[in-house]
């Protein structure tokens, strides 16, 4: 069971992480208090969240979803592996004009697709910094021939996407970018090779251990897109790259694809390469799936949130912010964007 710290800035989307099973929440006048086997564990106070996040089989009372819907706090209800099972909505923020202008761009074909290409150029040119950051420090290892190959294929990519003139053709592109960077990840663990290799992107479910770390963190990513959407008023259902399909939040993961590389998988190397994970951290089911126990779950968020506090000056706006800011910057611009404040949709470019 973790916390973030306590933040100045509420934008940093302030989140309560339960990974304990057995755990139960519960309220106590303005205070979540989450007990297990009947004994109080933790207690915080609601005006210090933005949203709480639980995984496993955990309950909650109705007087806590009342405080939770009243407060405006997001509460989710997660798998063990990290895939949404259920939320509880609270009221829609944002000016409905802003949406109104979402639905009528998404379905303008001409528009989709400019804001599906900046998507896709900023998640494969995010890719191909992660390449290069390994050829910078390992250039002449064995893999480093494999890997430089790799990043000629993702600029030549680059270089298709400035052209591509249809949405089907504009998601080969961006299937083909995100297998051929795959192709590689692999020689970017140099670490307990033996029990992190990983076998190409696997997903529901991940079938080793750097890609049940990696679908777990993506399930948090996620969410903070998600929650980011919500905050600047445009509605996390309706996408531009990812077709609509009822439950599914396409913008979020349309928002989440240029953030994939530098949140999510450098910092999955950084655990398996800092040995800050082990095999014992794993379960593995009878099915071949790999997931996260309680306790991998908990150093792996706790990574997550250390990350987040971290500085970095955003590429396009020159400022200096948190890492945990960068979801809510970037549906900032987007909003702009839609808004028509911006030409374009600036997408976050790694260097």
């Amino acid at each position: 069971m973790i916390m973030t710290g306590v933040m100045l800035l509420r934008k940093l989307l302030n989140t309560l992480y339960i990974t304990s099973p057995e755990a139960h929440l519960g309220r106590d006048g303005e205070n979540i208090v989450v007990r297990i086997d009947d004994e109080v564990r933790f207690r915080i106070p609601i005006h210090n969240l933005e949203s709480v996040v639980t995984f496993g089989y955990v309950g909650a009372s109705p007087s806590l979803m009342y405080l939770c819907a009243e407060r405006g706090v997001a509460l989710s209800f997660l798998s063990p592996s990290g895939r949404l099972r259920a939320k509880m909505a609270t009221p829609t923020k944002g000016n409905v004009l802003l949406r109104r202008r979402q639905y009528y761009l998404s379905d303008d074909e001409e528009e989709t697709l400019d804001l599906a290409r900046n998507f896709v150029f900023g998640k494969l040119h995010n890719c191909r910094s992660v390449l290069r950051r390994y050829l910078r420090d390992y250039s002449d290892s064995a893999g480093g021939k494999h890997v430089g190959s790799v990043v000629t294929r993702l600029s030549i990519q680059l270089e298709k996407l400035l052209n591509v003139n249809d949405l089907d053709a504009l998601r080969g592109i961006e299937g083909e970018g995100a297998r051929t960077y795959y192709e590689v990840f692999n020689h970017l663990i140099l670490e307990s090779k033996e029990d992190f290799y990983f076998g190409g992107r696997s997903r529901r479910p991940p079938l080793d251990l750097p890609n049940a770390v990696l679908s777990f963190l993506y399930s948090l990513l996620a969410h903070d897109c998600t929650a980011a959407l919500e905050t600047v008023g445009l509605d996390p259902q309706v996408g531009f790259l990812h077709r609509i399909r009822p439950g599914r939040n396409s913008l979020a993961l349309d928002l989440m694809e240029e953030l994939r590389p530098y949140l999510v998988d450098r910092l999955t190397l950084t655990l398996i390469n800092n040995r800050q994970i082990n095999a014992k951290d794993f379960i593995v089911k009878e099915s071949g799936a790999v997931l996260l126990n309680d306790e991998g779950r908990k150093k792996v968020i706790d990574a997550w949130q250390t990350r987040k506090q971290q500085l970095i000056t955003h590429p396009y706006m020159q400022e200096r912010i948190e890492l945990g800011l960068i979801a809510h910057a970037q549906a900032m611009l987007l909003a702009r964007c839609i808004r028509g404040d911006l030409e374009a949709y600036p997408p976050f470019l790694w260097k």
